[in-house]
């Protein structure tokens, strides 16, 4: 079942973004994904198929808005290092 969200948007918006309403109801789900994904509300895989992108692509975008894909606490270090 799908669940439509409507969102108001003046015309002046879509045509300073070079944009149809699709597009920009696209650029809006692949942003709230990244952030709900960069908050920990999503898991990576949740947020690809939501914006029907491959996990991969969409692990890349998030990766160039920002999203940290690993967190590297002093735990982590200890953990690795006493691999050596």
């Amino acid at each position: 079942m799908k669940h439509a969200i409507e969102i108001d948007c003046p015309p002046e918006i879509l045509m300073g973004l070079h944009m149809d309403a699709q597009q920009f109801g696209n650029l809006v789900k692949l942003e709230a994904a990244i952030a709900l994904f960069k908050k920990g509300k999503l898991s990576s895989g949740m947020a690809a198929r939501w914006c029907d992108l491959p996990r991969v692509h969409f692990l890349m975008q998030a990766m160039q808005a920002g999203a940290c894909l690993l967190d590297n606490t002093a735990d982590d270090f200890t953990r690795e290092t006493a691999l050596l």
